[in-house]
């Protein structure tokens, strides 16, 4: 009698990134940093997405030509050169230098690579002047 081995089907998750394109909402509405927002619908071809309580954007996937890649900035530590050799005039020998004339560096990774942009504009029910009078601050 044989012994039937089973296989167990190692189904992995594969991660998608997306770009959320606001550009065209920017120029028409203040949208407030850290606001928050509701995205739904990514799984159809007009994905939702809902900033506060009343901007309201309607998506429409765009594919990319080729690959585009998503880098994070951080701060890079700055270039410190030793000083070494011997030399009776080197009297830095050991020492780190610091080049004070040098520009801050940043230090690029990337992060993912994505083939799809959802491109935003905003819903049809939304009043674009009621939206940016709330969002301007009057200082007197």
């Amino acid at each position: 009698m044989e012994g039937k081995s089973k296989e167990t089907e190692h189904v992995e998750d594969e991660e998608e990134y997306v770009l959320l394109d606001l550009d065209d909402v920017a120029s028409q509405v203040d949208i407030p940093p850290n606001a928050p927002y509701v995205l739904s619908g990514l799984d159809t071809l007009n994905p939702v997405l809902i900033i506060g309580d009343k901007l309201k954007l309607i998506g429409e996937y765009e594919e990319t030509i080729g690959t585009c890649y998503v880098f994070s900035e951080t701060d890079a530590a700055p270039v410190v050169h030793e000083e070494t050799g011997a030399s009776e005039a080197n009297l830095f020998m050991g020492k780190c230098i610091e080049d004070s004339n040098q520009a801050p560096t940043k230090e690029v990774k990337p992060v993912a690579s994505l083939q799809k942009i959802i491109k935003f504009r905003l819903s049809p029910e939304v009043d674009t002047s009621a939206s940016a009078v709330e969002s301007t601050d009057f200082n007197l």
